[in-house]
C-alpha cells in the first residue's frame, strides 16, 4: 500500500502526526483481554437452541432429554421464562419515528414462541458446566414444526401468491416512504434533451468480524447488581435496551466491555441472547456465559446492504443533470430489527445527490418482509447504495450522451464557494473541494492515459480495460441536524468525555464512545495530548465501563472521532480553565494574564516565571491553598452536541483488466483521494481506508448471503461465504485533501465507512467500462463473478 499525504505538522503539535498506534503492543503480542478470556468462577456455559427452519409454526417444544443429561443445569424456552421467578423478557424494541410508526408485531422477539420467520431463530437457551455439555443438551431437544412455505427475495414477496409472514400484513410491505416533487420531476424529464436509466440489485452481506458476539453476565442477589462483560460497539445503548427488555433498574445494571475484535454494525443492537444471558444469570443466581459460533454469526446477526435501487436520469443538452427519479426495495428480513435499518434505508435518500448540483429528485422507498435475518447496520449502511445508484447512472448518463465520465462528474459538482451547501434533500454539506480531489485522483491513475490506451486496443489485445469512478459522499459525526433529528430521535447525537489530571500530572481521560479496532487510545491521546501539553505515553484512555462514565451514545456512523474527541476536547479546556485559575493565584497574577502552552503556565511577557501542569495538578490535589471557589483536584466532564453533522468526500478510481476467456477480473490500479477534514493522525486514516476499500470490493466482486428456495442459508461458514483473501485486495494508492469542518473544533469528518461508500461503484464502475463494448451495465447484480463477467463476453449477441 502506498500514501501520498504529506506527514507534515507544525514542530510542537502531535496531531496530524502518524504516530505509532499505542495499543498495538497489546494486541500483537496476544495480551489483549476479550469476552471470551475471561473466566467466570462457577459460570455456566449457555448454548442455543436455533429453528432449523426459515418458516414454520411451533407446535411443541420437548426439553426433557436435555434436561435429564449429566452436566446440564436448566433449559428456557419462552413458556418457561413465563413461569420462571423474575419477569419474562420482553421483545427487543425497534423505535418508532416522526415519520414510520413501527408495531410491536414487527419486532424482534427475545425468544420464539409459535412461529418461527428465518432460519436461526432462538426457541430454547440451555445452560450446563460447560460449552461442550450445554451444546449437547441443545441437540437432545426435540420441536415439533409445521413447515410453512418461504420467500426470501423480497419483490418476490410483495407478489400476490407469496406466503404471509405476519398475521397483519398480507402483503408482506413493512413500510413505504416517499419523498419530493413528483410533478417536477416529471416536467423535468419531459422537458430533457437525454436521459439515462440504471438499475442495481444490491445482495445482502455479512459483518463478519474477527470476533464472534459474546456475553458473559453476573448477577448479585444481595444487591440485585447485574453486571455483563460484553462485544459490544454501544455499551451505555447495551445498558438501557437490556434494562427494558429483561425489567431490571438501569442503575443496577452494569456494562463492562473488553476489547472487542470488530464489529462493522453488527454489534451496534441488542440481540436476543444478549438480552437472555443477564436474564438466565437473575433467574439462576449463577454467572452465565456464552459465546457465539460463527453459524450463529452468519444466520442471526444483523445482515448488511439488501437494498435495491432502480431509476432514471434527465439531463438538459450541455449535460447539466436536471432530475433523478428511483425507486427503492430493502429487504427486512422476519422482523424490523431496529430504527437504524428502517431510517438508513429511508433516509438513503437524502445522500441520492452525492457530489452534485441536483434541482430535483422524487424517491419511493418500500420495506419487504421476507423469511431471512433481519437486515441492520453494515459499515456504511445504505448511503453505499445510495451513492452506488447515483454513481452508475451518472456513469450511464455519460455514456448516453457522449462524454467523459470524469467530465460529466466535474460539470455538475456542487460548487466550491456554495458551502455549506443545502441539498434538494435538504442534507447539509458542511465544506468541500470536489473538483480538487477528483482532479487530483485522475492525476494519480493517469486516467488519460488509461483512455489511451482503451482508444487503442486492437482486437489482438488479450484483455478489456476499464476504469470507474466513485465520487461520494457521506454523513459522519452524527448530530441533531441528521436523519436522527428529522425522525425525532434525540438521545443518539450527543457524546460525553471525562478528562482527569491525576496528582502526579498524568492524564486519566473517558469517553462514551467504544474502540473495536479503530485506534481511539491513539488519536484521543493525540488530542489531549496537545491540549494539555502532556507526553501520550501519560496518557490513559477509558471506554466501554457504564461505571466508569455513566454516559455514552457509542461507536458508530463515523462519529467518535468528531463527536467523542470534540467532547474530550471541551472536558480538556475546561480543565485548563481550572488550572489557570491556580496558576495565576500562584504566580500572583490576574488569571487573564496567564498564557497556556505547550503544557506550561506563565505570565504574559513573562514566560521566565511558569508552571507547568504537573504543578498545577499537583497543587489541586494536596489543595492547601486555592483560590476563591476552586474546588480540589482537575476534572471535567462535557457533552458535545454537534450542530451540524459534517459530510466527508472524495473520489475513489479503480482499473481493472478483464479477461474474456475466463472472465477473471484483475486490477490494475487503486487510486482514493478522500476529504476527511484535519486528519489527527493519518495513519490511522490510511488503516481505515485500507480496510474499508477491501470491504467495498467485497461487495462489488465476492461477498453473497444465498439462501435456497425454503429459506435455508447456504452460505452459514467461511468455507461458503466468499469472503475475499489478501491476495485479491489490490494495491493502494491513498492520498487525500482537507477542507476541514467549521462544525466542531478538530475540523474533523468520519472516515470509517469512506472505504465501502466509495470502493463498491468504483469497481462496479470499473466493470462496467470494461464490458461497455458488450451492452453491459444497466442492469448490474452484484457481487459481479468470472461467470458473470464471462457469460456477458460470451454469450452477448
Amino acid at each position: 500500500m502506498t500514501s501520498n499525504i504529506s506527514d507534515a505538522t507544525e514542530s510542537d503539535k502531535v496531531v496530524g502526526s502518524p504516530v505509532d498506534r499505542v495499543e498495538d503492543r497489546e494486541f500483537t503480542t496476544g495480551r489483549a483481554t476479550y469476552t471470551d478470556d475471561i473466566d467466570v468462577a462457577r459460570a455456566g456455559h449457555a448454548a442455543v437452541y436455533r429453528s432449523q427452519y426459515a418458516h414454520a409454526e411451533i407446535n411443541d417444544i420437548d426439553t426433557s432429554k436435555a434436561e435429564a443429561l449429566d452436566g446440564v443445569i436448566a433449559v428456557f424456552t419462552a413458556e418457561d421464562m413465563d413461569e420462571a421467578e423474575t419477569p419474562a423478557p420482553r421483545k427487543i424494541p425497534s423505535m418508532s419515528t416522526d415519520y414510520i410508526e413501527v408495531p410491536p408485531e414487527l419486532f424482534r422477539p427475545v425468544i420464539a414462541r409459535d412461529k418461527v420467520r428465518y432460519q436461526g431463530e432462538p426457541l430454547a437457551i440451555a445452560i450446563a458446566e460447560d460449552r461442550y455439555r450445554a451444546q449437547d443438551a441443545v441437540d437432545a431437544i426435540e420441536v415439533d414444526y409445521e413447515r410453512l412455505d418461504s420467500v426470501t427475495d423480497p419483490e418476490e414477496a410483495l407478489s400476490e401468491d407469496a406466503p404471509t409472514l405476519h398475521e397483519n400484513y398480507e402483503d408482506n410491505l413493512a413500510y413505504e416512504w416517499e419523498f419530493g416533487d413528483e410533478e417536477a420531476v416529471e416536467e423535468a424529464f419531459e422537458e430533457a434533451a437525454h436521459t439515462a436509466s440504471v438499475s442495481v440489485d444490491e445482495q445482502r452481506i455479512i459483518p463478519d468480524a474477527l470476533e464472534p458476539r459474546a456475553a458473559i453476565a453476573t448477577y448479585n442477589s444481595g444487591s440485585d447488581d447485574l453486571t455483563i462483560q460484553m462485544s459490544t460497539q454501544t455499551p451505555h445503548s447495551d445498558r438501557s435496551a437490556i434494562s427494558g427488555i429483561i425489567r431490571h433498574p438501569e442503575h443496577k445494571i452494569h456494562i463492562d466491555a473488553p476489547r472487542v475484535g470488530g464489529g462493522f454494525g453488527a454489534k451496534i443492537h441488542n440481540y436476543d441472547i444478549e438480552a437472555l444471558v443477564p436474564w438466565v444469570a437473575r433467574e439462576l443466581e449463577r454467572s452465565i456465559k456464552w459465546q457465539a459460533k460463527r453459524t450463529e454469526i452468519h444466520q442471526t446477526s444483523s445482515h448488511g446492504r439488501g437494498l435495491n435501487y432502480e431509476g432514471d436520469i434527465a439531463l438538459d443538452e450541455d449535460g447539466n443533470i436536471l432530475a433523478i427519479r428511483t425507486e427503492g426495495l430493502a429487504d427486512v428480513g422476519g422482523y424490523v430489527s431496529s430504527h437504524v435499518h428502517m431510517l438508513t434505508t429511508i433516509f438513503s435518500v437524502d445522500l441520492l445527490p452525492g457530489q452534485y448540483d441536483l434541482p430535483e429528485l422524487h424517491a419511493r422507498i418500500e420495506g419487504a418482509l421476507t423469511n431471512a435475518t433481519p437486515l441492520d447496520s453494515f459499515r456504511g449502511v445504505h448511503e453505499v447504495s445510495a451513492i452506488t445508484f447515483t454513481e452508475r447512472l451518472v456513469s450511464a448518463a455519460a455514456e448516453e450522451i457522449g462524454m467523459d465520465p470524469a467530465e460529466l462528474r466535474r460539470k455538475n459538482f456542487i460548487p466550491t464557494d456554495a458551502f455549506p451547501y443545502e441539498s434538494v434533500t435538504g442534507e447539509r454539506y458542511d465544506s468541500g473541494n470536489f473538483h480538487k480531489a477528483l482532479d487530483k485522483a485522475l492525476d494519480l491513475a493517469d486516467y488519460d492515459e488509461i483512455r489511451e490506451r482503451q482508444e487503442a486496443r486492437s482486437d489482438d489485445d488479450d484483455r478489456y480495460l476499464g476504469v470507474g469512478l466513485s465520487c461520494y459522499a457521506h454523513v459522519s459525526g452524527v448530530g441533531p441536524a441528521d436523519i436522527c433529528k428529522k425522525a425525532g430521535i434525540f438521545k443518539t447525537h450527543w457524546e460525553s468525555g471525562r478528562v482527569t489530571i491525576n496528582p502526579s500530572g498524568t492524564v486519566t481521560a473517558y469517553c462514551g464512545t467504544m474502540d473495536f479496532g479503530m485506534g481511539h487510545d491513539t488519536a484521543y491521546a493525540q488530542i489531549l495530548s496537545d491540549e494539555l501539553g502532556v507526553p501520550i505515553e501519560d496518557i490513559e484512555i477509558i471506554e466501554g465501563d457504564t461505571r466508569q462514565l455513566n454516559d455514552g451514545t457509542g461507536t458508530h456512523a463515523s462519529r467518535s472521532l468528531v463527536v467523542g474527541g470534540s467532547a474530550l476536547v471541551e472536558s480538556a479546556r475546561d480543565v485548563v480553565e481550572d488550572a489557570r485559575e491556580i496558576a495565576a493565584h500562584e504566580l500572583e497574577a490576574a488569571a487573564e494574564d496567564v498564557e497556556f502552552e505547550n503544557g506550561e503556565f506563565y505570565i504574559s511577557g513573562a514566560p521566565e516565571r511558569s508552571l507547568t501542569i504537573q504543578d498545577i495538578a499537583n497543587s489541586a490535589h494536596r489543595a492547601f491553598d486555592l483560590p476563591g471557589e476552586v474546588e480540589p483536584g482537575l476534572e471535567s466532564t462535557a457533552y458535545w452536541l454537534p450542530d451540524e453533522l459534517t459530510m466527508t468526500t472524495g473520489t475513489h478510481v479503480a482499473v481493472v483488466a478483464i479477461d474474456p476467456d475466463t472472465g477473471e477480473i484483475e486490477f490494475e490500479n487503486y487510486v482514493a483521494v478522500d476529504d476527511v477534514g484535519n486528519r489527527v493522525n493519518p495513519k490511522i486514516v490510511e488503516g481505515q481506508l485500507h480496510g474499508g476499500i477491501a470491504q467495498g470490493i467485497a461487495q462489488a466482486m465476492y461477498e453473497d448471503v444465498a439462501y435456497d428456495e425454503s429459506g435455508n442459508m447456504m452460505t452459514s461458514s467461511l468455507q461458503d461465504y466468499a469472503m475475499p483473501k489478501s491476495y485479491h485486495v489490490p494495491e493502494m494508492e491513498i492520498d487525500g485533501i482537507s477542507s476541514p469542518s467549521p462544525d466542531n473544533p478538530l475540523g474533523a469528518k468520519g472516515v470509517g465507512e469512506s472505504g465501502p461508500t466509495a470502493a463498491n461503484v468504483a469497481v462496479i464502475n470499473a466493470i462496467c467500462d470494461a464490458l461497455k463494448p458488450f451492452g453491459f451495465g444497466e442492469e448490474v447484480d452484484t457481487p459481479i463473478t468470472p461467470e458473470d463477467v464471462w457469460r456477458v463476453i460470451n454469450e452477448s449477441d
